[in-house]
């Protein structure tokens, strides 16, 4: 019997090489798949539960990401719109999500964009006046409808149909520099610019156009922009949208979808907004920041024990007693301070 006695390496090996015709056994004769249809399925299946598992959303809605974060990469002509800067070492798989719309710029930059595209003479006030109402309804209920929400984005999307991609960045150029920057949050910029420095990416993720917010992205330094994406055909727009409009829970599939594009890190990655629509976003992230949170953002980020930064009572302050007596009131308490200190 001593002449058939296997070594331990000897038995591994052919251990190893057992369980390898079994599964070809399995594979190719006992369960061998029914045909290329039946693969792709299962393939998709297998890829289903991985997305759901690491990023708690469906295929679908991760496709849907997938194909916003492409159409956000085309229109910027490549994967980022402003270049690391060489010095900085850079934090790879971390990065900071920024919403736009009183998050980083005071006001709405759609309605900035709607008069952009009323002063080109893209539409007439009879022409906008649906869209309108539904904001007005939006304001004075404080929900929104989503039939209202589906309606005004085709209203949108109609404004801008068989005009140019040229034409409409030309324009985008002209409301972020004429318009947004000087309504910029400066304590916002300064989160932003920390993560810079830090050497992580800044990506602005918004339902504003994505050339707007791209454009708004490169004046500020930032990594890049994910916005609506606006079908584009022989470089005019068709009048319909690529993916899903970032709105919601569309912003948490377009960042499920870059992290897997950047390799990043959603546990090592920080999300700052003002909405309570934005709370798919600001819950797949390891930092949650509310800043300038409406009423019901508010409540949800006390209970999350997120960070919440409000810069609007600084606006409030100036509107309500005037910018010189501020500076007088703080001068005053400046030299009472150094007052106290000499003592």
């Amino acid at each position: 019997m001593d002449g058939f006695a296997l070594t331990p390496e000897e038995f591994l090996a052919s251990w190893s090489a057992s369980r390898g015709n079994l599964r070809r056994f399995l594979e190719d004769r006992a369960l061998p798949p029914v045909n290329e249809a039946s693969q792709k399925v299962a393939g998709e299946a297998a890829v289903a539960s991985a997305v759901r598992s690491v990023y708690d959303i469906d295929l679908s809605d991760f496709t849907a990401g997938v194909d916003s974060v492409g159409g956000a990469f085309e229109a910027a002509g490549g994967r980022i719109v402003t270049v690391p800067d060489p010095d900085i070492p850079q934090d790879t798989g971390a990065a900071a999500f920024f919403d736009v719309d009183n998050t980083l710029i005071q006001g709405a930059s759609i309605i900035m964009f709607a008069i952009g595209l009323y002063r080109r003479k893209y539409f007439t006030l009879r022409d906008i006046a649906p869209v309108a109402w539904k904001q007005i309804k939006f304001r004075v209920t404080g929900s929104e409808n989503a039939t209202d929400v589906a309606e005004g984005r085709q209203q949108a999307l109609e404004f801008i149909k068989g005009r140019t991609v040229a034409e409409l960045v030309e324009l985008c150029e002209d409301i972020v520099d004429t318009n947004m920057l000087e309504k910029i949050w400066p304590g916002t910029q300064a989160l932003a610019q920390m993560h810079i420095n830090a050497g992580q990416q800044v990506w602005l993720v918004s339902a504003t156009p994505v050339q707007l917010a791209q454009i708004l992205a490169q004046r500020f330094g930032f990594t890049g922009a994910l916005g609506t994406v606006a079908e584009v055909v022989d470089g005019k727009f068709t009048g319909r949208l690529v993916g899903d409009i970032l709105h919601g829970p569309g912003k948490k599939h377009a960042v499920a979808a870059l992290a897997s594009v950047e390799g990043l890190d959603l546990a090592r990655c920080t999300a700052y907004s003002d909405s309570i629509n934005d709370v798919p976003m600001l819950s797949m992230v390891g930092t949650a920041v509310a800043i300038n949170p409406d009423r019901d953002l508010l409540r949800v980020a006390r209970l999350q024990s997120w960070e919440i930064r409000d810069y609007r009572s600084v606006r409030k302050a100036v509107r309500t007693f005037g910018l010189p007596a501020l500076a007088t009131a703080a001068f005053g308490l400046f030299r009472w301070w150094k007052g106290k200190q000499a003592v």
